[in-house]
C-alpha cells in the first residue's frame, strides 16, 4: 500500500478518497479539511480567542490540537460530569494532553461547583442522561466563553456525528432541529459563536491523527450512552458507507450546501422573544432557564452512583 503523493509506504486507507497516505501527506490532508471547512463557513479568524469545548476523547484533543497547529489561540475547558471512573479518566487525558504542550484547560466540576452530577440529574429528571448532559454542556460552554471573552466555542462534532444526527431529525422531519443544524451558529445576545471544523473528517481520520501525533485519549464510550439511538443511526450510516464510499460525506455536505438555505426561516421562537433567566441571566423564553431548573432539581436530589444508572438503563432497554 503506497501513499498517493509520494508513492512511500502508507498508514491509512481512505475509501472517499479512493487513496492511501502516508503519515505526513494523511496530517496534511487533515489540516486541509479543517482549513477548507474553517474557509467555506467562515468559522474563525486569525485574531479570534478560542474556547475548545475538550472532554478527554480523540475528537476534541485532535481538534485543539489541529487548531493550536494551526496558528489560532485556542483554551480548552472540561466539565467534570461525575461519571464514575470515566470522567477521573477523561479529565486525567484532557490534562496530560494540555500540560505537555502548555495549553490552558479549566477545569468546571459539576458536584463541587454545582451540587450535581449527571447520573444524579437523570435520577432527579426521569429522563434520559444524555439529555441533561447535553442542556448542562450548552450552558457551561456559553457562559465560559460569555464571561471569558471569548470569540468563538469549538466543538470536536465529526462527518460520522453530523451525518447521524442529520440522520435521525430526517427520520422523524424535525424541521425545527434541521434548520438549526449548521457547522456555525452565529453569535447573538447571551450566546457565542459556535463552530464545528471537524465536519468534513470522520471518527476514523480522528482517531488515526491521534495516533500519528502521539496523542493520548480516553478510547471508551460514556457508560451512560448505552441505547443511545444516535450509535445506531451511526451503525446504519457505516453499513451504507462501506456499500458506497463518501456516502456520509455526500449526504451532510449536500444538506447543507442545497436543503439548510431552504430551511432558514423555521428557526422556531425569534430570538426578541427570549428574555433574561430571574437566576442567572441567561436568554430564555422562561422567568426561570432550563438549566437553572435542572440545577435546583438536581441538586436537590441524593447522589446517585453511576453504577446504579448503567444497570438501571440496561434493565429497562435504553
Amino acid at each position: 500500500m503506497k501513499c498517493r503523493v509520494c508513492r512511500g509506504p502508507a498508514i491509512i486507507d481512505l475509501a472517499r478518497h479512493n487513496a492511501n497516505f502516508c503519515a505526513e501527506h494523511f496530517v496534511q490532508l487533515c489540516r486541509r479539511q479543517v482549513e477548507k471547512a474553517v474557509k467555506d463557513f467562515s468559522m474563525l479568524w486569525p485574531e479570534d480567542r478560542i474556547l475548545v469545548a475538550v472532554s478527554g476523547g480523540k475528537d476534541s484533543l485532535a481538534l485543539w490540537d489541529i487548531l493550536v497547529d494551526l496558528g489560532y489561540r485556542a483554551d480548552g475547558l472540561y466539565i467534570g460530569l461525575g461519571i464514575g471512573e470515566y470522567s477521573d479518566e477523561s479529565l486525567g487525558y484532557a490534562q496530560r494532553f494540555a500540560d505537555a504542550r502548555g495549553l490552558n484547560l479549566r477545569v468546571i466540576s459539576l458536584r463541587s461547583e454545582l451540587g450535581y452530577d449527571i447520573p444524579t440529574a437523570a435520577a432527579a429528571t426521569r429522563r434520559v442522561p444524555c439529555s441533561a448532559c447535553g442542556l448542562t454542556k450548552r450552558h457551561l460552554f456559553d457562559s465560559a466563553a460569555m464571561e471569558g471573552g471569548y470569540d468563538v466555542v469549538a466543538t470536536g462534532h465529526n462527518l460520522d456525528d453530523e451525518a447521524a444526527v442529520l440522520f435521525g431529525n430526517t427520520l422523524r422531519w424535525e424541521i425545527e432541529y434541521l434548520a438549526r443544524q449548521l457547522p456555525v451558529l452565529p453569535a447573538r445576545p447571551g450566546f457565542p459563536k459556535k463552530v464545528k471544523p471537524l465536519v468534513r473528517l470522520t471518527e476514523r481520520e480522528m482517531a488515526a491523527w491521534c495516533i500519528v501525533r502521539n496523542i493520548d485519549y480516553i478510547v471508551e464510550e460514556c457508560p451512560m450512552a448505552v441505547g443511545n439511538r444516535h450509535l445506531g443511526y451511526k451503525n446504519t450510516l457505516n453499513a451504507i458507507e462501506e456499500q458506497s464510499p463518501g456516502s456520509k460525506a455526500s449526504f451532510y455536505l449536500n444538506f447543507i450546501e442545497r436543503m439548510a438555505p431552504l430551511l432558514s426561516d423555521h428557526t422556531g421562537a425569534s430570538h426578541d422573544e427570549l428574555g433574561e433567566c430571574s437566576r442567572c441571566g441567561s436568554p430564555t423564553p422562561n422567568e426561570v432557564c432550563s438549566f437553572c431548573l435542572l440545577v435546583e432539581k438536581s441538586s436537590q436530589h441524593e447522589a446517585v452512583p453511576v453504577e446504579f444508572m448503567t444497570k438501571s438503563g440496561r434493565k429497562r432497554g435504553r
